[in-house]
């Protein structure tokens, strides 16, 4: 029940965020600097209501069959599709290294606002310390 109550808690949230960026956006408020709030709002909104939604809506699915809610523990905790989606992630981490990169040089030659670019820097430098950081973790683990 506890897993229900935060996924219905998640819906309202969600409705609530893209409910207040929808009234931002219709009453024109001047925000100044954050005039990219509403669309954020919506944004969250919109992703909060859409997990909520599924989660509640897939447990109900499988809430009368305990056999198809056990195969689908299994399949979630499989090592094998663990393994898949580990190396899934890493294919993409790979790709996405090489376009940010092209990304973050195609803005500069554009002459891009550089606020935007040193924020894209930013962002990819975050996520490639985060990869190397994880990386040292995982190997003194192992």
């Amino acid at each position: 029940m506890k897993k229900n109550t935060r996924n219905v808690l998640f819906i309202l949230l969600g409705l609530l965020a893209a409910a207040a960026g929808l009234w931002l956006l219709r009453c024109g408020a001047d925000l100044g600097v954050v005039c990219t709030l509403p669309y954020l709002c919506i944004g969250v909104g919109c992703g909060l209501f859409g997990h909520g939604a599924g989660e509640l809506l897939a447990a109900r699915a499988v809430q009368g069959d305990p056999a198809l809610q056990k195969r689908l523990e299994v399949e979630r905790a499989d090592e094998r599709n663990r393994a898949i989606a580990d190396r899934a992630k890493g294919k993409a981490f790979d790709q996405m290294t090489f376009v940010y990169g092209a990304l973050m040089l195609t803005f500069a030659l554009m002459q891009v606002e550089l606020a935007a670019v040193l924020l894209l820097v930013a962002a990819y430098l975050f996520v490639e310390f985060s990869a190397v950081y994880y990386r040292c973790k995982l190997e003194k683990q192992m």
